[in-house]
């Protein structure tokens, strides 16, 4: 069977849990009724909250959760719909027009947490007391809070929000619009990004240069265009900074992931002081492994001798994975089976399609969705673990409904890295010893490329943006300190060639959600110290894990991990993290 054949054989999702169609009466008549409601909730309670009883700010509350579960809902299919197919203008128009109508209507809204950030602290407490119900949004309140120092003025905020569909939001279309357009011409071929991503893990190293030489070109033919978003993304997030008076460019982020300054720097240290001991080392054995002096930008992903990473059928990646978690927890397979048995998974490559994979949570009343590009190879069994992890984890955390289900992006990789973790452990079980060796350097790879990859990101996105304040960033200078800390990181096994330099532009988080990035590494590191944890048999691990799941955005990263006897903001936590990717390099440095 042919790749474009089986390809259309692979499952595809069905978007009308969310909408029937764009044009369906249901998804105007849910933007009319939001709108009349969030028109009555403001003139209702602008000004009043101060004064409010418990009762009535539960019932505020809610209504409030209502009215955004609607929009949550209709941006969702937008944002699934363009997801499907970025190159058809039609979807694109459609999402442009959905985010403008939902701006506009949460407009309405915007006072609500504003003021409610200003009720008294001693008055809010007073109220959360003595009603059951406004103290059931208790975690959400304390999660508000914690930008109170941080609001402006009502008036501001409604500005900010107004012009976001002309600003952040609008660059990040240009770029996906922009991406999802280029060809990269490779031998005969016309291929998408994704697809010319793809030849980067070749066997043959000609084509693996063939295809690094031509991103490099095409991404270099618009370096201007997109070291203009970069800037100007960069610009535009240093004013609102600077108004909101957070003290450096990632304390946003940290604050939105309910995780403090000083546990990211711990993170980021302690990642970067394991370089050597970590990608320096195995890329220094990867390099001999292929015969090489040094290894170029394009051999980082390339499989090792002998490695035929025969292609697994979506059948088979579907029941390794379910069989891995089944063997874990039989509830925790029996959600993932839901996503098999319900058109919820976009699985084949196709042109126009975004690259990569996730999982979009939706709304608790609908159910997430999964985007995957499907090839076959052992990496896409671990990314369907992976994105997997992620609905699971969306779905048990539902029934704390639309404000509360919602994890910080540094818990949000737990469950995802954890599937992907018992996945692994599974196949490896079953493997021989030479499919052994080949599972672990593919393994060490993906951590080194979450973990290790992921920070060097972290620390471009901080050089950039700490740069840009003293003014705007030619496209050679911003291609010099990509060149800067992927040699830090990577090490001295490599040397990079000028295409490189271009490099940084096809990465979507940085233009999408900066400083994004250090969840990866950070999930990843509390996955490998709660996976140390269970293998020592910690009683009722398995309960403990899917209360942790079921917690949703309610608890943070402290109370989460406690139950395990872990502490997120003891630097040994990292080390402990660490300590199990040095110990897969260190089996590989024994076998090689």
């Amino acid at each position: 069977m042919s790749e474009a054949t089986e390809a259309q054989t692979l499952p595809v999702w069905n978007l009308s849990d969310l909408y029937p169609a764009p044009d369906s009466p249901k998804l105007q008549a849910d933007l009319r009724a939001a709108e009349t409601s969030a028109r009555v909730f403001k003139a209702r309670y602008t000004g009043k909250l101060a004064s409010c009883p418990g009762a009535e700010l539960a019932a505020a509350v809610a209504e409030y959760e209502r009215i955004e579960e609607t929009l949550g809902r209709v941006m969702s299919y937008a944002q699934l719909l363009f997801s499907s197919d970025n190159s058809d203008p039609v979807f694109g128009q459609f999402y442009q027009t959905m985010n403008e109508r939902v701006t506009e209507i949460g407009s309405h809204l915007i006072f609500f947490t504003l003021e409610m950030n200003r009720v008294d602290d001693a008055v809010l407490e007073r109220e959360l007391s003595a009603d059951a119900g406004f103290a059931r949004y208790r975690p959400w309140l304390r999660d508000l809070r914690v930008f109170r120092e941080h609001q402006l003025s009502d008036e501001v905020e409604e500005l900010l929000h107004d012009k976001d569909v002309t600003g952040q939001s609008a660059w990040s279309r240009l770029f996906d619009e922009t991406t999802a357009a280029m060809r990269v011409p490779i031998g005969n071929q016309s291929l998408t990004v994704n697809a010319a991503l793809e030849k980067l893990s070749s066997a043959d190293r000609s084509v693996r240069r063939d295809a690094g030489e031509a991103i490099g070109a095409a991404f270099n033919e618009r370096i201007r265009l997109f070291s203009l978003i970069t800037n100007t993304k960069a610009k535009d997030k240093e004013i609102i900074d600077r108004w909101r008076k957070y003290p450096r460019p990632g304390s946003y982020r940290n604050r939105s992931n309910m995780v403090e300054d000083e546990v990211v720097d711990a993170l980021v240290t302690a990642v970067v002081d394991a370089y050597p001991r970590l990608s320096h080392r195995y890329y220094t054995m990867k390099a001999k492994w292929l015969g090489l002096p040094k290894l170029a930008h394009y051999d980082r992903n390339a499989p090792l001798p002998g490695d035929d990473d025969r292609k697994i059928g979506w059948d088979e990646a579907r029941d390794r994975v379910l069989t891995a978690y089944g063997a874990f927890s039989p509830d925790l397979a029996n959600v993932g089976k839901r996503f098999f048995d319900q058109p919820w998974i976009d699985v084949p490559p196709r042109e126009g399609k975004a690259g990569g994979a996730f999982a979009h949570p939706t709304v608790p009343s609908a159910h997430p969705y999964l985007l995957l590009n499907y090839h076959g190879r052992t990496r896409d069994v671990m990314t369907l673990a992976h994105e997997l992890g992620h609905g699971v984890h969306q779905v048990l955390a539902g029934n704390q409904g639309y404000l509360m289900a919602s994890t910080p992006l540094t818990l949000a990789e737990t469950a995802s890295v954890f599937g992907e973790m018992l996945t692994f452990r599974a196949l490896l079980e079953t493997a021989t010893p030479q499919q052994r060796r080949f599972m672990l350097t593919s393994k060490v790879e993906d951590m080194l490329n979450t973990v290790v990859r992921q920070i060097a990101f972290y620390r471009f996105e901080a050089k950039i943006h700490e740069e840009r304040r003293s003014g705007e960033l030619l496209p050679d200078r911003i291609g010099e300190i990509w060149r800067d800390v992927q040699t830090e990181s990577l090490g001295p096994a490599f040397e990079f060639s000028p295409e490189y330099d271009a490099y940084w532009a096809y990465i979507p988080h940085f233009v999408h959600s900066p400083f994004y990035v250090y969840a990866y590494a950070f999930g990843d590191c509390l996955v490998n110290a709660l996976y140390s944890v269970f293998q020592s048999g910690h009683p009722g691990f398995q309960v403990k894990y899917l209360d942790m799941l079921r917690a949703g955005g309610t608890k943070r990263h402290k109370e989460l991990l406690a139950p395990f006897g872990l502490d997120a903001s003891d630097p040994a936590f990292w080390t402990k993290g660490l300590d199990v990717i040095s110990g897969f390099i260190d089996e590989l440095e024994a076998t090689a």
